[in-house]
């Protein structure tokens, strides 16, 4: 067995450290370090358990990127999701047990899936997620993109540069044959948005993207985040005393001088980080998830990329928001599986639209969000 405490939601803003730069530019540069949501000493311990092949890829840039596989098989994965009040600062819990038969025999994959990650998180971070569609047939693989997890380092390009280098290492894994199938990818925030833009890259290669609360443009994206971090108002002494820190260290900061200065160092212009334009010019059929409660990336920004593709099936879920929406398998791990099944097999040309599971309380919006010919 192995239980995930989440930790309370200390703002990436903060850095929670003295020593922390008091730019706020320099923190839209790089990450900084891991999220505190994460306790990785049990999820490594637990992959430890876990059948796996990892790596690096030197990308076109010469940053080291890491990766990791898990093949298809049943890894007797039971997983329990207990609504968390996070944002009031406490504790979020999800129990992840797993039956794992010895020895693990791997079944042949229908496709292979690339999971990648949010801001400050890692590929290791979605072990649920990458065991649940392993169990439903798929070989996984995880990658770090730069500045997270085993990675190297380097300025971010949110999704643009990150993008190229997971473009890279499906290519290497491609030549070593772990990637076998259909290609689909699955990425969760800041890694939606950089599967989109990989997507586009690819062109045919890929045949679906799961893209779930990926912002559309990343200068809005950055301009609604910032203002809700700070103005947050958790419970509890320690999540009161980081949100107080970084309301001191960066409320008084101008958010366009900010982007600008991140513009600078980045050599990238965060107002033209248009991931709209990558899913409008994109082959892949994409389902796109949000939940409706997202404050971190707006809603209206996963309704903006709906708009972009009549390739595009949309979901908004009620009642979740940017942190409890991927904690969900639940609700989405069989209608996401079962989705990337029908895309694979459907006629040319199609794009299912997703088999909604009657317990999620979700909602479809009614608007021509794309998806009519599915």
């Amino acid at each position: 067995m192995m239980r995930l405490l989440l930790a309370c939601a200390c703002l990436w803003l903060a850095a929670c450290s003295p020593s922390a730069s008091t730019s706020l530019s320099e923190r839209l540069v790089s990450p900084g370090g891991a999220s505190p949501l994460l306790d990785q000493a049990h999820i490594a311990a637990t992959i430890a358990t876990v059948p796996n092949r990892s790596g690096y890829v030197a990308s076109r840039a010469g940053v080291r990127i890491f990766w990791r596989a898990f093949d298809a098989g049943n890894y007797g994965l039971r997983y329990h999701y207990a609504r968390p009040r996070h944002e009031g600062g406490e504790a979020m819990d999800m129990d992840l047990r797993l039956d794992l038969p010895r020895p693990f025999t791997p079944k042949a994959s229908r496709g292979t899936v690339v999971l990648l990650h949010g801001w400050m998180m890692s590929g290791d971070s979605l072990l649920p997620w990458s065991l649940q569609l392993a169990q439903s047939g798929y070989r996984v693989v995880t990658i770090d993109l730069r500045n997270h997890g085993h990675s190297g380092t380097g300025p971010a390009g949110y999704g643009t540069i990150e993008s190229d280098e997971v473009v890279d290492v499906i290519a290497d894994l491609r030549n070593r044959g772990e990637v076998q199938g259909p290609l689909y990818l699955f990425g969760i925030s800041y890694g939606a948005a950089t599967a989109l833009f990989t997507a586009e890259k690819l062109g045919p290669q890929v045949a679906g993207v799961v893209a779930m609360e990926s912002f559309a443009n990343a200068g809005d994206a950055i301009r609604s985040m910032i203002p809700h971090l700070l103005a947050s108002q958790p419970q509890g002494w320690q999540a009161q005393t980081v949100a107080a820190y970084a309301r001191w260290r960066y409320g008084a900061q101008d958010i366009n001088r900010v982007i600008a200065a991140a513009n600078h160092r980045l050599g990238v212009d965060l107002d033209r980080v248009d991931v709209s334009r990558a899913v409008a010019d994109s082959s892949a059929c994409v389902l796109l998830l949000h939940g409706d409660g997202d404050q971190h990336i707006p809603v209206s920004q996963g309704r903006q990329l709906a708009r972009a593709s009549t390739r595009v099936h949309y979901v908004e879920m009620r009642g979740e928001d940017h942190i409890t929406l991927p904690m969900r398998i639940d609700l989405l791990g069989g209608m996401v599986g079962d989705w990337l099944a029908r895309d694979g097999s459907g006629p040319a040309g199609t794009c299912p639209a997703p088999r909604m599971p009657v317990e999620a309380n979700f909602m479809a919006l009614a608007m021509p969000v794309g998806g009519s010919n599915g």
